[in-house]
């Protein structure tokens, strides 16, 4: 009797740990999925499901050891112990990952996710006598959105952390509908997006940039388009961030360089002198790798150097500023030119200005242009800056006569936006370049005179 009394109670130990996370006691992965399968099916109007993720633990396990993690993880789960109730399971999915599955009224569900925060939020003390502050970010789905499917709970609350995770951590967020089709769809961009250069998905348009005392076109940005054969036009708006979440601004940056490098050898040839700019990341720029890719094109396509200008943002430059200033003049060295894109939209103080390698300066849309069509008081002072430090000075986003006649008067040399050209096919583009372009300038639009009477028109942001 004493060995079946032991292998029972051997038994009933087995089973207990097989369902109990063993550092904190709550119920694991394996008997939360249990538990979701019995509720969801016995009263789905009255099941919620909260998903806590702890803000900063990995800070916490790196700087003071997993022994002291562990420690946290065993007062939380202490914390979580003191908000259930009889009929809820409190859970430690792994990590600092943690779920509470309530027979709860969506209400009470987002009751008790605002006491869960408040109380991770309190200090944590420890034997030592230090204390340690973290905060939890907690996602709320209810089995009514779940449509009584377990796993689609289970993604829903996950979907609802990752919410409150990017609206700042240290709160709590529902499951909303919109939010998923935004997740669903970008991950949906982000891999058709990593076939889209074999299967010749992608192309350029131009938008050119005027000289404004003669109406010529002096060079031209190239921004990419995506055209999926089942999703349509894709906005750069929605894959931009897609490749750079999914690491595929490399490919596109240098995909991009070298048909830019192709245009211009076909300008070449043609006689045309204008210059392309492309735009790129300080992704790109903190590798050797894009630098080799840049010059290798030029060379394959053989073109002069100063044709290409690099377009970077200005808020790129509040990252690793000195490896980006070496990388970018090593560029500048082999005869790129530089452009700061955006400028008077991020971080660059006038000190740093004078350090940067940069040979041109793109005025901001919004020191430029104000939504009701008038032009920013910063305009031509920025414009007399750029003078003085001895930068090229384009005006981007003119969309206005009013604007374009003040950067006119404030002496700005090249201007840039929808009010002159929007981006065109390389056709079009070469056309304009080609066949009488200062007659096809003022088809578009004519440059005016300071002294001209300014006329809004309604423009369209550049893209």
């Amino acid at each position: 009797m004493e060995d079946v009394g032991a292998r029972r109670s051997l038994e009933t130990e087995l089973a207990r740990m097989a369902y109990s996370d063993p550092l904190t006691g709550l119920a694991n992965r394996r008997a939360l999925l249990q538990s979701l399968e019995d509720g969801v099916a016995a009263e789905e109007h009255q099941t919620a499901l909260l998903l806590l993720d702890l803000d900063g633990f990995k800070n916490v396990n790196d700087t003071r050891g997993h022994d002291f993690g562990d420690e946290l993880l065993v007062e939380v789960s202490r914390r979580i112990k003191e908000l259930l109730r009889p009929t809820d399971v409190g859970a430690r999915l792994g990590g600092d990952e943690f779920a509470i599955l309530l027979r709860a009224s969506w209400s009470e569900a987002v009751a008790t996710a605002k006491a869960l925060v408040a109380r991770l939020g309190e200090p944590y003390e420890f034997h030592d006598e230090s204390t340690v502050f973290v905060t939890g970010s907690v996602g709320i789905a209810t089995a009514a959105e779940g449509l009584g499917d377990p796993e689609l709970l289970l993604r829903n609350a996950d979907l609802a952390l990752r919410a409150a995770k990017q609206a700042g951590k240290n709160r709590y967020a529902t499951y909303d509908a919109e939010f998923d089709r935004r997740v669903r769809r970008k991950n949906e961009l982000s891999q058709e997006l990593r076939g889209a250069i074999g299967r010749d998905e992608l192309r350029l348009v131009y938008q050119p940039v005027f000289d404004v005392t003669d109406r010529t076109i002096v060079g031209a940005e190239a921004l990419l388009r995506w055209n999926h054969p089942r999703l349509g036009q894709v906005s750069p708006g929605e894959f931009i961030p897609a490749a750079t979440e999914s690491g595929l601004t490399q490919d596109l940056a240098v995909w991009t360089v070298n048909r830019a490098a192709e245009q211009l050898a076909a300008w070449q040839n043609g006689g045309i002198k204008a210059w392309i700019s492309v735009n790129v990341s300080v992704k790109e720029l903190h590798t050797h790798l894009f630098a080799t890719e840049v010059n290798t094109a030029l060379i394959a396509a053989g073109v002069p150097a100063k044709r290409l200008v690099l377009e970077v943002t200005e808020h790129d430059f509040s990252h690793q500023m000195n490896t980006l200033i070496a990388q970018l003049g090593a560029l500048r060295g082999a005869g790129v030119r530089i452009a700061l894109d955006d400028f008077g939209s991020g971080y660059s103080s006038l000190g740093q200005l004078e350090r940067l390698p940069v040979d041109i300066i793109k005025i901001d849309r919004d020191l430029i242009a104000k939504d009701d069509g008038g032009v920013g008081p910063l305009a031509a002072v920025t414009v007399a800056l750029g003078r003085i430090l001895g930068m090229e000075v384009i005006a981007e986003g003119v969309e206005t006569d009013l604007q374009l006649n003040a950067m006119i008067a404030a002496q700005a040399p090249l201007v840039q936006g929808y009010l002159l050209a929007k981006p065109m096919d390389p056709d079009d583009l070469t056309r304009w370049l080609t066949e009488e372009p200062k007659a096809l300038a003022s088809e578009a639009h004519p440059v005016p005179r300071p002294r001209d009477t300014p006329n809004d028109v309604p423009g369209s942001e550049k893209s």
